[in-house]
């Protein structure tokens, strides 16, 4: 049974929706389940004037009855409040007035605006910015949710946390996980060290009077993923590979890292590899994880570790030189509403796709279409690891 999901929506249209397929039956959901990582993605310091305007809420209309999957499609719709202010610019039909919205013509350098208007033919900016615009994880975030849920149910938890933000490093972080997803959560900026929490608040509102932006980096770390998630026989197969597809995929994203990273690539190999131990009574365990839990393309058993490096946004308050689309003139970008950094709530958006992406290969390995049968599947696999 293969996960798959599409979203849809435009950033000010009515709604944002999602569809769903291939999640099991059996599987208890509800829309809280859903919606406190919706919450957690409005979050954060140096978000702008839209986060206070939006609830965000999924509202699930199939696939589900009585708290519990169908094992059919799942579909998920998440209103914009924001739609009351934008009914005419972003009309399906014919504006209420008659007279459609002025034109965008000034992209912004580093968004989607001008190569997405020379490639889709669009005169106005607003048809591309729409829906390039990061609103679209909302339902990425929603859709996870179901993912989570489903991981959940195996023991497979992931949590965030921001690492850099501005050139502002955490220090070494030595805690167990959940006493950094704890300080991680109880912070502005989903910082765990509480030093580096100060000085990246500093650094956003030096950043927001000077009508700059930040960008910033965050770690993604999946617990409890059974050894054997992915594969090394095909290129496309390879969980590292899929998982940097999907960081990469989240807007602003430039860079993603597994493990040590491109850290690895300035040591020699004595200080890269992890050693291999055995206990009679666990089995096989490694002594670091300097590998982020993936051997080739492979799960190893040690908690998986992706950190991915966000740009600052494109929307300036001062904005940067461009040239106007219609008069080829040089003109100020176009300041659409924005934030100062999303960093953040980036974090939140990359547990997402870490779930998407194990859950495709916890279903790919361990295939059912209801949660029993695929519990027993997996129950009888970790029998057989046992014999190891």
């Amino acid at each position: 049974m293969a996960f798959r999901f599409l979203t849809a929506g435009e950033s000010h249209g009515e709604a944002l929706t999602a569809v769903i397929d291939g999640v099991p039956a059996g599987l208890q959901l509800t829309e809280e389940h859903l919606n406190e990582d919706l919450g957690r993605r409005q979050r954060g310091y140096g978000r702008g004037g839209r986060m206070k305007i939006e609830r965000d809420q999924a509202h699930i209309s199939s696939g589900v009855r009585w708290g519990m999957t169908l094992g059919s499609p799942i579909t998920l719709t998440i209103q914009n409040r924001d739609w009351e202010n934008w009914k005419q610019t972003m009309a399906v039909g014919e504006p209420p007035s008659g007279t459609p919205a002025k034109a965008v013509t000034r992209p912004r350098p580093g968004h989607a605006d001008l190569a997405g208007a020379m490639k889709y033919g669009h005169r106005d900016i607003r048809n591309v910015l729409e829906r390039s615009s990061a609103r679209e994880t909302t339902a990425r975030v929603a859709v996870a949710g179901v993912a989570k849920r489903l991981l959940g149910e195996f023991g497979i938890t992931i949590l965030s946390h921001v690492t850099e933000i501005g050139g502002v490093r955490i220090g070494p972080l030595e805690a167990p996980w959940e006493e950094i997803r704890a300080r991680a959560e109880a912070s502005e900026v989903r910082c765990a060290d509480p030093a580096a929490e100060s000085a990246i608040i500093e650094a956003i509102d030096q950043a927001k009077a000077s009508g700059d932006t930040l960008g910033g980096v965050f770690e993604v770390v999946a617990l409890n993923c059974p050894v054997g998630l992915g594969s090394y026989v095909q290129w496309d197969r390879k969980l590292d590979g899929r998982l940097a597809r999907a960081f990469c995929s989240i807007h602003a994203i430039k860079g993603a890292e597994i493990g040590m990273g491109f850290e690895a690539a300035r040591r020699p190999g004595s200080q890269v590899h992890d050693e291999i131990l055995f206990d009679a009574d666990s089995g096989f365990d490694r002594r670091s994880n300097s590998a982020g839990g993936l051997e080739g393309g492979v799960t190893n058993g040690q908690p998986v570790i992706v950190r991915a490096a966000m740009k600052p946004i494109s929307t300036l308050r001062k904005p940067l030189q461009s040239v106007d689309m219609a008069t080829k003139e040089t003109v100020e970008a176009v300041v659409e509403r924005s934030d100062v950094c999303a960093v953040p709530a980036a974090g939140v958006v990359g547990e997402a796709m870490m779930a998407l992406v194990l859950a495709e290969a916890f279903l790919e390995k361990f295939a059912g279409d209801s949660v029993d049968e695929i519990r027993r599947n997996y129950q009888g696999y970790l029998d057989y690891l046992k014999s190891w």
